[in-house]
């Protein structure tokens, strides 16, 4: 029976980084509230309805560093604290008071999602975070997960970190279309910007080598104005 997903509480007035950081755990099995500023974010951690919280502490109406102060009077749940300060302090009185994590500002999804995986660990030991298939296969092609390898009939295809992450997206999408804004941010790890053409040069790049080692078998379509599909016959 497949585990309920994960509810993640996040609070943050950033708008934009919200969106993308919540756009980006669902996107990786777990379910994500967001909300805008430090009062109502202390009302909803104390609510007990989430398996963890991420806490900028720069927020309007009530500082992060006091919703933890808070918190910690009432719950153990685990808090990932969040800042766009280089300012040590700021760590130390965030873990004194008993925050679990500490991400800098900018984070990179992918960071904020392993050290959430981390905690989730640690808190619930006999419950495990869904994980991702380790294996995904569409035809001839094998991307390993957790190896980090693509595989064609067997032999490796040779990428760039970069270009896996996006051939990974691809494949789990199957014959889903993939937009360039997922690819940025699912395989990127950051939001899309309109003058970014990251994407296209590695998907290029990507489309060269896969059409090499499978001798046209396998390769990216291009759907025009919206994205890439990966194409196995």
């Amino acid at each position: 029976m497949q585990e309920e997903a994960k509810r993640i509480l996040l609070i943050d007035d950033d708008l934009e980084l919200g969106a993308m950081l919540g756009e980006y755990l669902e996107s990786e099995g777990f379910r994500v509230e967001i909300v805008t500023d430090g009062l109502d974010g202390m009302r909803r951690a104390l609510s007990g309805e989430h398996d963890a919280v991420v806490l900028d502490i720069m927020l309007p109406r009530l500082n992060g560093i006091e919703v933890l102060r808070q918190l910690r009077e009432n719950n153990e749940v685990p808090v990932i604290m969040l800042s766009a300060r280089g300012d040590e302090v700021d760590k130390v009185i965030g873990l004194e008071l008993g925050a679990d994590d500490y991400v800098a500002k900018p984070c990179y999804p992918r960071e904020l999602v392993a050290r959430l995986r981390a905690n989730l660990r640690r808190h619930y030991p006999s419950d495990r975070t869904p994980l991702p298939p380790p294996v995904v296969e569409a035809g001839g092609l094998e991307v390993q997960v957790a190896a980090r390898k693509a595989l064609w009939l067997g032999s490796a295809v040779e990428l760039t970190a970069s270009e896996f992450n996006i051939l990974l997206v691809l494949a789990r999408a199957a014959e889903a279309v993939s937009t360039k804004d997922e690819l940025s941010l699912r395989g990127l790890g950051r939001a899309r910007q309109s003058y970014d053409r990251s994407v296209d040069v590695h998907v290029s790049n990507l489309r060269i080598k896969l059409e090499g080692a499978s001798q046209g078998a396998a390769s990216i379509e291009t759907i025009r104005g919206v994205g890439y599909r990966l194409q196995v016959r």
